[in-house]
């Protein structure tokens, strides 16, 4: 197993993201494609997908947080 780190996504212009909810907890699988975060700016709400199947490993940033592009976010354990 390997891990795989989420990190916030260029979402392009904006000066606020925030981490509005995860939409799994530690310990539960998530499938690649699956929706795990979602993230709001002050123009739109952005899900972001796995590009892994994995375990949802630890949460760095909780639910109601300001993020900024690049923060870890989430670690995932995935296989090779």
């Amino acid at each position: 197993m390997k891990e795989f780190l989420l990190k916030t996504p260029d979402l392009g212009d904006t000066e606020k993201i925030e981490l509005v909810r995860w939409l799994f907890l530690p310990g539960q699988k998530i499938n690649q494609g699956d929706e795990v975060i979602e993230l709001v700016t002050d123009k739109a709400a952005f899900p972001v997908e796995s590009p892994y199947t994995g375990i949802l490993k630890e949460i760095k940033i909780e639910s109601g947080s300001v993020v900024k592009k690049g923060d870890v976010l989430g670690v995932m354990e995935i296989s090779e």
